[in-house]
């Protein structure tokens, strides 16, 4: 079964930046099992989010209050998706989750924020001065 782990959470200032990274295990690696990964937030005291999206062949998606600041990419010879984010503000503070849907192509353009198959645990970010 598809495991998903996040790392690379922390404290930093407003304007700073962050990467975060989700690493996948437990199946036989992104070359043959084909997934769409979305990085999801929840902020306190709000519903989760999804905040950005990229599918099997590399299509990405954000929405807009990241658009511009975030960058979603993933390395499938590492069974990761990273996302980059700049020009953090507190509005970005939440706790961020990778989430996995299962497509059927490596050709797949696809990618949402339903359909969700597989969750990561998390990994919380705090933008405060």
């Amino acid at each position: 079964q598809l495991q998903l782990v996040e790392s690379g959470g922390g404290l930093v200032q407003p304007g700073g930046s962050m990467r975060l990274s989700c690493e996948a295990s437990g199946f036989s690696g992104f070359t043959s099992e084909y997934y769409a990964i979305a990085w999801f937030r929840q902020a306190p005291g709000k519903e989760r989010e999804g905040v950005s999206c990229i599918s099997v062949s590399g299509t990405t998606d954000y929405i807009n209050s990241v658009m511009g600041r975030f960058t979603i990419s993933r390395d499938d010879a590492k069974n990761t998706v990273y996302l980059l984010m700049n020009s953090l503000t507190p509005d970005d503070t939440g706790v961020y989750y990778c989430a996995a849907e299962e497509r059927w192509s490596q050709n797949s353009d696809y990618c949402s924020y339903v359909g969700v198959d597989y969750w990561g645990n998390g990994t919380p970010v705090t933008v405060s001065s």
